[in-house]
């Protein structure tokens, strides 16, 4: 059986040859052994050669020696008390309330299309125009303005004017100046 990729460059890296041809599995398990006696005398020159998998080899020992342990149980800690303080969910926020101005756009577009205003009943051509017009109409009833009562305007007028009671116009009244000259009151 042939040796991996990974096998090879593992082999590789602690200084086997083994993808020339003619090396076997037992071969390689037994020059392993014999690097792993001698790794103790060989491990200061591997690490020159190699200092990132010297350090990778010396971490991965630890780990398996249960060394780290002590390290990793407060930052397992840290993690478990982040996920718990994750899990809440926030509080919900309640729905936005639609405003009447957004209610009265929404039955002055049902308005446009239930006429032959903007196209033939039940479609709109524009739906661009259409929407600007019901916006115009809208904005001007909300100001209490007045609106044409013909037309498409007088459509979408008649159909949202309920959602805009008329404005009473207030008059500013002038101040009452009593002047009075000698006595009189003018």
């Amino acid at each position: 059986m042939a040796f991996s990729n990974l096998e090879k460059a593992m082999a590789a890296v602690i200084g086997l040859d083994i993808a020339r041809p003619g090396t076997t599995r037992a071969a390689a398990k037994q020059a392993l052994a014999m690097i792993g006696r001698g790794a103790v005398r060989t491990a200061p020159v591997a690490a020159r050669i190699n200092p990132y998998a010297a350090a990778g080899l010396t971490g991965l020992a630890a780990y398996e020696a249960g060394l780290l342990d002590p390290l990793a149980q407060p930052f397992e800690q840290a993690v478990m008390a982040v996920d718990e303080a994750v899990v809440q969910a926030p509080a919900r926020r309640r729905k936005k309330r639609r405003t009447q101005f957004n209610k009265a756009v929404s039955e002055g577009m049902k308005a446009v299309k239930k006429s032959a205003s903007y196209g033939k009943k039940g479609t709109i051509n524009n739906a661009k125009k259409a929407f600007g017009a019901v916006n115009k109409v809208a904005s001007k009833l909300n100001k209490g303005q007045k609106v044409s009562t013909k037309g498409p305007t007088g459509v979408i007028k008649r159909a949202i004017s309920k959602f805009f009671p008329k404005k009473k116009a207030t008059r500013r009244q002038k101040p009452k100046i009593n002047i009075q000259v000698r006595g009189r009151d003018y």
